[in-house]
């Protein structure tokens, strides 16, 4: 952790973690932010989806990185609500890591930094379709009613089912892009692997899938 428990990033990057945060909340208000740093580079991650069994298969995770304007060794896991708070007020003096930290299966789980072998890309317009028609579908399905257990289960086939791309990928991981604000319109993200694990990257960001 940084020795003053605070990170200090650029107006930039303020501006992109407040974004990034609000987005998150939108998901999951309850949710949490794991914020990483070893030097000048601070790694988000958000939960989107959780995985299923010992090995959290299926789980999905947004991260995006914004520059440091001083060097910070911290890695937490905290409320996104706590972020925001914190956000949201003067930040000159750096911002103000919460002091109260969570645990959440996803942020155990920490995706490899290298190794990763190139699968191929895809036009972030398909990816937008994909995301667009589980939403409808997930929409159509919990009906009033739906207990809990249902609705997880109808989320977890239709987020779980791969799309119809080439490559294929999982429609949990665009929804993840779509719902953070990865997709540019006339973009592309790549597509690597690493064992369990399948990244999609754009300029805005990544999505992790296990």
């Amino acid at each position: 952790m940084t020795s003053q428990g605070r990170l200090f990033l650029d107006d930039e990057g303020y501006a992109d973690l407040r974004t990034f945060v609000s987005r998150a909340r939108g998901l999951d208000d309850e949710g949490a932010v794991r914020l990483q740093a070893d030097g000048t580079v601070l790694a988000a991650y958000v939960g989107v989806l959780p995985g299923r069994g010992l090995l959290g298969d299926g789980a999905v995770v947004g991260l995006r990185t914004m520059r440091l304007a001083e060097p910070a060794a911290v890695d937490v896991t905290v409320p996104l609500v706590a972020v925001a708070d914190r956000l949201a007020r003067e930040v000159r003096a750096g911002l103000e890591l919460p002091p109260v930290v969570v645990a959440t299966p996803w942020a155990a789980m920490t995706p490899p930094r290298g190794g990763w072998e190139p699968v191929g890309s895809l036009e972030a317009a398909m990816l937008v379709d994909a995301a667009r028609a589980g939403i409808a579908e997930v929409a159509r399905g919990a009906s009033a009613g739906s207990g809990g257990a249902a609705v997880a289960d109808l989320r977890h086939r239709v987020w779980s089912r791969l799309t119809e791309t080439d490559p294929p990928v999982p429609t949990g991981a665009a929804f993840a892009a779509y719902t953070l604000g990865f997709l540019e319109p006339a973009g592309r993200c790549a597509v690597v692997a690493h064992g369990r694990w399948t990244r999609l990257s754009s300029p805005q960001g990544h999505v992790l899938v296990r």
